[in-house]
């Protein structure tokens, strides 16, 4: 089979969403996984208080986040506590909830509010000796203001559905976020079908390939060896792996 003429231009991210104490053994099942192919991981780390506890509530696993950038994974802020609030008007809370089922924390947030929670993230994270400077927020989406408080907070990056955002040049690099909706029926294998046809047509396209990995999916048999033949075909087809940071610095070198 000949290669496509985009091999050795596109890149793949691999994200790990919702890293916490409370998902801690999902996290580890899909990094044993990553790791068997040999690629790093861009890991999304929720600080706040979420399904019964923190990350502060349990410092130890530090260790383990310590552990992951030490061997080359990626940092990555995904919200404070994962789930949308009262903030906003009554249309945008809904589109959000419509979106994102109630995990959109920061798609409503004033650009204060949006401060104060990016701010209790990395107060968190910086009492275990971990840094961050980018962003995915919870159900990839975002106010305008809450994108005006990362650039002012000096994150490099953000995330969307639709791509990386640089927040210093504003430029976007488009890859569109390739995740399951686990939850059986239809919309399950739907969102199946997507993240499979999706890894194998971006690969041959060139560009950015992005797989998203949530705890949930875990739960769904099938879904996680969807989900790895679904990295295969993109790593097949001349796809590199990197994180979100490399990405974005890739993305600099190529201007």
């Amino acid at each position: 089979m000949a290669l496509s003429s985009h091999v050795g231009s596109t890149l793949l991210v691999v994200s790990i969403h919702d890293v916490a104490p409370a998902t801690a053994e999902e996290t580890r099942q899909w990094c044993r996984d990553v790791d068997s192919l040999g690629i790093p991981t861009s890991l999304l780390v929720i600080p706040g208080p979420w399904r019964g506890s923190s990350l502060a509530d349990e410092p130890s696993y530090g260790d383990v986040l310590r552990e992951r950038v030490a061997a080359g994974d990626d940092l990555v802020l995904h919200g404070w506590v994962h789930r949308a609030g009262p903030e906003g008007s009554r249309l945008r809370r809904t589109v959000c909830q419509a979106v994102a089922r109630g995990a959109a924390e920061f798609g409503a947030l004033d650009e204060a509010q949006a401060t104060e929670r990016l701010e209790a993230g990395r107060a968190v994270l910086a009492g275990l000796g971990l840094t961050v400077d980018g962003f995915t927020p919870p159900g990839w989406l975002a106010s305008r203001a809450a994108d005006r408080a990362l650039a002012r907070a000096g994150f490099r990056y953000t995330t969307s559905h639709f791509g990386l955002h640089d927040l210093r040049t504003g430029r976007l690099r488009r890859g569109f976020a390739l995740s399951h909706r686990p939850g059986g029926g239809m919309t399950e294998r739907l969102g199946a079908a997507t993240v499979s046809y999706g890894a194998r047509w971006g690969a041959n396209r060139g560009g950015l390939v992005r797989i998203a990995l949530h705890p949930d999916d875990r739960r769904r048999p099938g879904l996680r060896d969807t989900t790895m033949r679904a990295i295969e075909s993109a790593l097949a087809a001349g796809a590199r792996a990197t994180t979100y940071s490399g990405a974005l610095t890739d993305a600099v070198h190529a201007r």
